[in-house]
C-alpha cells in the first residue's frame, strides 16, 4: 500500500514537471534592439557623416556603426570630440581603430609603452555610447602592418598591454583585437596564415585565455576572395562568413569566451563584378547572411569615399563625384532597426522655487536640467520630464524637452495650479525614458497659504490723493511676466484695497504697477507676505494725454494747453 502511494505521488510529481517544463512561460533576458548596418569611413567630415547616416540608419533605423582609424599624430581631442558630438548627433555609434603613422612603406610598429598616451587620449572623451568600441591596430599578420615583419610575439606583448591598460582604465571600453588577413598566404617576413599566426599567439599564451580576459569582442575582415569577387553564399575561410572559420578555430586553440563579431571590413571590388551585382551582393549580405546571424553585431563594408588608388574600386561614392553607385542605394533602402544602444546617464536638475504659495492660482516656474552623460535629451527620443507625486499630477504642466546635448544646460518651464491650503505639499522632478527613471531632482517642499491682500496707497501731482474707481492694478514677477491684473479698483482718499490676490508666491519679489486713464503708470517693487500686503506709491503724474504710458513732448504739450484753456 505505502508503495503505491509513493509511485502514484512519483508520478504526479513528474507530470506536474512536465507541465511547468513545456507550457509555463520561460523568462528570456531582453536583448536591445541592434542596428547591425554600417559602414567604414576614410575622412569623418560632417557631410560624410551625414551621408553614412542616410545610408546605415535609412528612413526606419537608428544607431548604425561607423568604423573609424585615428592615428596617433592625430590625438587632437577637441577635433575628434566634435566628430564624436556629430555622431552622436546622427545617431551613429564608432568603432574605433587605432593606427600608429606611416615609416617609409611600413606602419611604425606599435610598442607596449605607448598605451599610456593612448589610454589617456580616448578616456579624455565623452564617447557617443557607454561600450568604447576599439580594435587594436590592423591586419598585423601583414609585415608592413608591424613594422615590415610579421611578429607573433610582439603583437601579443603589445596587444596585452593595451587590452590590459584600456579595461583597468574604464570597464566601459571595449576591446577587440585586429582584424586579420584570413587569406594571407605564409610568406615571411613579409605575410603569415592566419592560422599560422594565431597558433603561435597561442603559443605565447597557452590557451589565448589571459589575453582574452581582456578582450570583449572579435574583429573580423570577412572578404568575399578570391579576388573581393565570391559569393555571399560561399562558406568557410575567405568569404564573408570568415568569421565562423575564426571563432571555430578560436575554439580550437582554447578560447572558450563567447566573442560578439564586428565585421568592421567587407566588401566587394568593382571591376570583377558590375554595379548591379555589387549591389545585389551586398542586399543578400546583410539580409540572408549578417541580419541572420545573432552573433554578428555590426557590419561596416569598406569604404565609403576613397577617390584614389588602391581602394578606389571598394569606394561607395563615384569617382571625382557627389553621386553613389547602386549599392548604396540598395543598403539605404533595406529594412533597419532601431537600435537602443546603452548611454551613460548623468546630470543634475536644479531649482529655486518658492516655499510658500497661495490658493487658486497658477504659477509659471523654471527648472534647470544640467546634461552630463552621452545622450541627447528630447522628447522625439522618448525623454520626458514629469513629476513622483501622483496627486499633483493633473495640477502640473512640464514643457517638452528639445535636444538638450551633453555638457548644455537649459531652463525648462512649468506650471502649477494650486486648489485649496495645504499645511505641506512634497514634489520630486524625474528625466525619465521610456518609462524608465533616468535622473532625479531633490525634493521641493511647499505649502499653500490662504490668499493675500494688497493696500494700496497713492497721490496724484501736484498735491492731491487718489479718488475714483477707474484705477487698474497689474503684477509682474521676475520674469516680467503679469501674473495677476485688476481694473476698476476703487481708491478713496488716496487708499485702496484688493482682497484675494492670486498667482502671487509669499516670499518672492514683484512690480505693482498701478495705473490710470491719462496718467503716468506708478511702480514699486514688493516682496509678498502671507496675509496684509501695503505698496506705497509715488504721486501720478497727469502727463499720459495719449494714453500710451510713456512721457512724451506731445504729452507736455497737451497738458499745457489744458492748464491754459480759459475758464
Amino acid at each position: 500500500m505505502n508503495s503505491n502511494l509513493r509511485l502514484i505521488k512519483y508520478r504526479f510529481a513528474a507530470l506536474i514537471s512536465f507541465f511547468i517544463f513545456f507550457f509555463l512561460p520561460v523568462s528570456v533576458p531582453a536583448v536591445a534592439p541592434n542596428n547591425i548596418f554600417g559602414i567604414h569611413l576614410a575622412q569623418p567630415h560632417n557631410d560624410e557623416i551625414d551621408k553614412a547616416a542616410e545610408l546605415v540608419n535609412g528612413k526606419s533605423g537608428k544607431w548604425g556603426y561607423i568604423t573609424l582609424v585615428i592615428q596617433e599624430n592625430d590625438r587632437d581631442k577637441d577635433k575628434w570630440q566634435n566628430i564624436f558630438n556629430r555622431l552622436r548627433e546622427k545617431q551613429l555609434i564608432p568603432i574605433i581603430r587605432l593606427a600608429t603613422q606611416p615609416e617609409g612603406e611600413n606602419w611604425r610598429r606599435p610598442e607596449v609603452k605607448d598605451a599610456d598616451q593612448w589610454v589617456k587620449f580616448l578616456d579624455s572623451l565623452n564617447w557617443v555610447v557607454k561600450d568604447r568600441y576599439i580594435v587594436l591596430f590592423n591586419e598585423p599578420n601583414h609585415g608592413n602592418e608591424w613594422g615590415g615583419e610579421v611578429d607573433e610575439k610582439s603583437f601579443y606583448q603589445v596587444s596585452l598591454a593595451f587590452a590590459k591598460a584600456l579595461k583597468e582604465k574604464n570597464k566601459d571600453f571595449f576591446v577587440m583585437l585586429a582584424g586579420f588577413d584570413a587569406s594571407a598566404p605564409s610568406w615571411r617576413p613579409g605575410m603569415e596564415d592566419e592560422a599560422v599566426f594565431l597558433r603561435r599567439l597561442a603559443a605565447e599564451d597557452q590557451t589565448l585565455n589571459t589575453i582574452f580576459a581582456y578582450v570583449d569582442g572579435w574583429a573580423s575582415h570577412s572578404y568575399p576572395n578570391p579576388g573581393f569577387s565570391g559569393s555571399p553564399y560561399d562558406y568557410g575561410r575567405g568569404t564573408i562568413r570568415t568569421y565562423e572559420w575564426e571563432l571555430a578555430f578560436l575554439k580550437s586553440l582554447g578560447v572558450d569566451k563567447e566573442l560578439p563579431v564586428f565585421i568592421t571590413e567587407t566588401g566587394w571590388k568593382r571591376g570583377q563584378r558590375s554595379e548591379e551585382s555589387v549591389a545585389e551582393y551586398f542586399r543578400e549580405a546583410f539580409e540572408d547572411v549578417w541580419n541572420q546571424d545573432s552573433r554578428v553585431k555590426a557590419a561596416t563594408p569598406f569604404i565609403l569615399d576613397y577617390q584614389a588608388p588602391p581602394f578606389l574600386d571598394f569606394s561607395w561614392k563615384k569617382y571625382q563625384s557627389s553621386d553613389y553607385y547602386y549599392q548604396y542605394y540598395v543598403v539605404q533602402s533595406l529594412p533597419k532597426v532601431k537600435g537602443e544602444p546603452d548611454q551613460v546617464e548623468k546630470g543634475e536638475i536644479d531649482f529655486s522655487l518658492p516655499k510658500e504659495l497661495v490658493a487658486q492660482s497658477k504659477y509659471n516656474l523654471k527648472l534647470t536640467l544640467k546634461n552630463q552623460g552621452q545622450a541627447i535629451w528630447d522628447k522625439n527620443d522618448g525623454y520626458e520630464l514629469r513629476i513622483d507625486n501622483d496627486g499633483l499630477k493633473g495640477s502640473v504642466l512640464i514643457g517638452d524637452l528639445k535636444e538638450i546635448k551633453p555638457f548644455e544646460e537649459k531652463t525648462v518651464d512649468f506650471s502649477i495650479k494650486t486648489d485649496g491650503e495645504k499645511e505641506k505639499e512634497a514634489v520630486r522632478f524625474v528625466l525619465a525614458k521610456g518609462g524608465g527613471e533616468v535622473i532625479q531632482s531633490k525634493v521641493w517642499q511647499y505649502r499653500v497659504l490662504p490668499l493675500p491682500s494688497l493696500e494700496l496707497k497713492a497721490g496724484v501731482w501736484p498735491f492731491g490723493k487718489a479718488i475714483g474707481d477707474n484705477f487698474e492694478v497689474q503684477i509682474f514677477d521676475i520674469d516680467e511676466n503679469v501674473v495677476f491684473k485688476k481694473k476698476g479698483v476703487k481708491m478713496e482718499a488716496g487708499a485702496g484695497q484688493i482682497n484675494n490676490i492670486q498667482n502671487v508666491a509669499i516670499g518672492e519679489l514683484y512690480r505693482v504697477v498701478v495705473l490710470r486713464p491719462g496718467y503716468l503708470p506708478r511702480q514699486e517693487y514688493h516682496i509678498f507676505e502671507s496675509g496684509d500686503n501695503s505698496v506705497k506709491f509715488k504721486p501720478l503724474l497727469p502727463f499720459d494725454s495719449d494714453r500710451d504710458g510713456k512721457l512724451s513732448l506731445k504729452d507736455l504739450l497737451l497738458f499745457l494747453t489744458k492748464l491754459f484753456q480759459p475758464l
